[in-house]
């Protein structure tokens, strides 16, 4: 197969990548705020036209940055979301914290027949309060989590929303928008049914490091 000729140099992939997701959303209309996101989305995806289901409230960067700063924890829905995450980034050696897997939360989501997500929401406890959250993949994890905000006035940092599917993700994206200015919620999230840890991930990454082009 020594005919073949393609891009071996990473640094040569990642520059030109970003110059073709650049060129892809020239003449896009965007909040300056989303630029950084829309470039990591869509690098993270390949689909510009996401950018146009983009929503946020506030300054999503800046609440991740100051949170990060001070030594906040970022807490993410799945395992998949926080390995995408370029944890050598990260300002302050924070946690990034995923307890999906925690023996508790299997036996009790088994016992309550509910899901992982939703009680590994349940079981960040105090930490959620001041945090940077990622949901990439379970809508009952974004459901969970503004009945925390409803329930006990805890307050993340910024929700980064991603969930994806048929099942609940349109839905709950929904409430977050609904009930954010409410209740002072700082958010990034994509309407409709994309998402996926890949996405949740790129929106953390936009954060940590600009983007070359």
């Amino acid at each position: 197969m020594s005919g073949l000729f393609y891009l071996r140099d990473p640094a040569a992939i990642y520059r030109l990548s970003f110059e073709r997701v650049r060129a892809a959303l020239e003449g896009v209309e965007l909040a300056p705020e989303l630029r950084p996101f829309a470039l990591r989305l869509v690098h993270a995806c390949g689909l510009p036209a996401i950018v146009q289901d983009l929503r946020h409230r506030g300054d999503p960067a800046a609440a991740a940055r100051r949170a990060l700063a001070a030594g906040a924890p970022l807490l993410c829905d799945t395992h998949a979301t926080a390995a995408g995450i370029l944890r050598r980034h990260l300002p302050a050696a924070n946690r990034v914290v995923c307890t999906i897997d925690h023996p508790r939360v299997v036996a009790e989501a088994t016992r309550r027949r509910v899901t992982r997500a939703l009680v590994a929401v349940e079981h960040w406890g105090k930490a959620l309060e001041g945090a940077v959250v990622a949901v990439g993949n379970a809508p009952t994890a974004l459901f969970r989590l503004l009945e925390r905000v409803l329930a006990e006035g805890v307050r993340p940092a910024v929700v980064f929303a991603f969930p994806v599917g048929f099942v609940g993700a349109v839905e709950s994206k929904r409430a977050l928008m609904e009930l954010a200015a409410a209740h002072g919620l700082v958010y990034l999230t994509l309407a409709g049914r994309f998402g996926g840890s890949a996405l949740a991930a790129a929106a953390v990454n936009a954060v940590l490091v600009e983007a070359e082009g």
